[in-house]
């Protein structure tokens, strides 16, 4: 084979890149690229798991590192092979709308010489008595084919045979276009979301307000390119919550049913303040963000004195779900108590009750009887060190246990406004109250309504390129020796059509009805002269007979 030399091999790669095959290849390679993302932790979302990962698999987490698959999204084999798809839906759609424009803007193909070839074909003979010559019968088909939506060329109008080609359909070609564009908007709208957006989690007790700053978040993922000058300096403030449970079923007695956050908004420190209603899958929307309510629990209000008698501790301490009827679990840490820093570990029961055997369990996720169940350690609780540590775990580990069940001090029971004192005089420990928190999802997405746009334009793109078809038909008119106007068409569909039938018959009623023929007076194709419309003879016409 010939060499094509260093610009054939760029034309041939081009060609090669910008094919729609290679696009749906590409298209798939995208999509199993981002598998990784969920089998492996990923850095942009919790470095520490990806720290913790690294080292408890020492024999191949840092391969996994080299590989970036910590970082899947923004490394730099799965951008390659976005913008590998970018560049060729480009390449494809651009060459694809110059063709299809030309083709608009030119005229139909030209009238075959035997439209009796063509896959619908159909004859139809005018009487002599109706003195309609073929220059008029012509445009008599052409004014009929433009009404219904063709776009027609007559030729030869003065000739013997004048003939015409008409066309529709373009918009199928269009709808295509449009979908392949769209493919591109989705693509430049989840970039944009991915380098410019943002989300966070934070947890709010009854009373507290969350301002949007880094600071503020309990949780944070920014975009690649995410600059903290994005965050505007709204504000948010969990006025009330209160949860519905049911009452009434047997079966999910108990369970809750509806959630409702009374918040306290202001779009900027100097704004006024409004009130607006929080609910499960009706988020709150600020400073181009949405706020959604994921969460919720209860949070004991404690108050702790240390050894020397002074408040090392005062507030709600959130309370993570564990289990049926809101039973939580309850880590208290408390670094600032002297003479030694001091940690609480135990769960909370809404309503408790006590077995026989001396368990408490919670029996209705209702306040009803509060329960705050602990052991209590001091020693050095690791966090002056500088390492990241889960609020909701304590490493007992290093500690030295004050109170637990197995321990003569016997562990902490404390109902609502009861006060327990710690052994060896470390201190106090009171359960002042209950308050309810709500966890939040707090998402900001710059692409997100290009993305519905685009998504919904490249539905629409896809259903018009499926039920609009590209059709041709060509009509061609002759005069009879003895004076009849014979015509005859045919129809062409780009690709399958399995409608062409019906419109080949729909397009032959009307061309009758505008002749005022009847089915008797349609023509039958003669075998010797295909084509031809002298050769054509209707079986009815004792002329036609005569002259055979």
């Amino acid at each position: 084979m010939p060499a094509l030399g260093p610009l054939g091999m760029l034309r041939w790669a081009w060609t090669q890149l910008t094919s729609m095959r290679t696009a749906l290849f590409l298209l798939l390679l995208l999509a199993v690229a981002a598998v990784p993302g969920s089998l492996f932790p990923q850095r942009p979302t919790n470095p520490s798991v990806v720290t913790q990962y690294i080292a408890d698999n020492p024999n191949y987490g840092k391969l996994l590192d080299t590989l970036q698959l910590y970082d899947v999204y923004s490394s730099a084999w799965f951008s390659a092979i976005y913008i590998l798809l970018f560049i060729s839906l480009i390449g494809c759609v651009i060459p694809r709308a110059i063709a299809h424009f030309k083709a608009m803007r030119s005229q139909p193909p030209k009238t075959p010489k035997r439209l009796s070839r063509l896959p619908e074909y159909g004859t139809l003979v005018v009487p002599a008595a109706s003195a309609i010559p073929a220059s008029d019968a012509i445009n008599d088909a052409a004014r009929v084919l433009r009404k219904r939506g063709y776009r027609v060329d007559v030729r030869d109008v003065d000739g013997d045979k004048p003939s015409l080609g008409a066309e529709r359909g373009f918009f199928r070609e269009v709808g295509n276009l449009v979908f392949h564009t769209s493919l591109i908007g989705v693509l430049v709208s989840v970039a944009l979301g991915g380098l410019y957006g943002y989300s966070g989690q934070r947890i709010l007790v009854e009373g507290d307000t969350f301002v949007n700053t880094l600071v503020g978040y309990d949780q944070f993922t920014p975009g690649t390119n995410f600059q903290s000058s994005q965050l505007e300096p709204y504000s948010i403030q969990l006025d009330k919550f209160d949860v519905v449970f049911d009452r009434e079923s047997k079966g999910k007695f108990g369970q809750p049913i509806d959630f409702t956050a009374a918040v306290t908004t202001k779009e900027t420190p100097e704004a006024p303040a409004k009130e607006e209603i929080l609910k499960v899958n009706d988020p709150v929307t600020l400073g181009g963000t949405s706020v959604y309510l994921t969460g919720n629990g209860y949070a004991p209000v404690v108050t702790i004195r240390d050894g020397d008698g002074n408040i090392a501790m005062q507030g709600p301490v959130v309370a993570k779900l564990q289990g049926d009827n809101y039973y939580s679990s309850v880590v208290i840490k408390v670094p600032d108590a002297k003479p030694d820093q001091l940690g609480f570990v135990g769960f909370f029961l809404p309503t408790a009750f006590v077995t026989p055997d001396g368990v408490s369990f919670s029996g209705d996720p209702e306040l009803l009887n509060p329960q705050l169940t602990l052991n209590s350690y001091y020693g050095d609780l690791g966090l002056d060190n500088g390492s990241p540590q889960n609020v909701f775990e304590l490493d007992v580990e290093d500690l030295t246990p004050l109170n637990a069940r197995n321990l003569d001090a016997g562990g902490i029971t404390l109902g609502e406004g009861s006060t327990y004192t710690l052994p060896d005089g470390k201190g106090t420990i009171s359960f002042d109250g209950v308050k309810r928190y709500v966890g939040v999802d707090i998402h900001h997405n710059p692409g997100q309504l290009y993305a519905l746009i685009f998504a919904l334009l490249a539905v629409g793109g896809l259903i018009v390129s499926l039920y609009v078809n590209r059709r041709r038909v060509w009509v061609r008119t002759g005069t009879h020796p003895d004076g009849r106007t014979m015509v005859e068409y045919g129809l062409l569909a780009r690709g399958e059509d399995h409608r062409l039938a019906a419109e080949s018959a729909a397009v032959g009623k009307l061309l009758a009805s505008e002749w005022k023929l009847s089915t008797s007076t349609q023509a039958i194709p003669s075998s010797s002269g295909d084509n031809d419309p002298e050769s054509l003879s209707s079986p009815e016409d004792p002329q036609s007979k005569k002259d055979q």
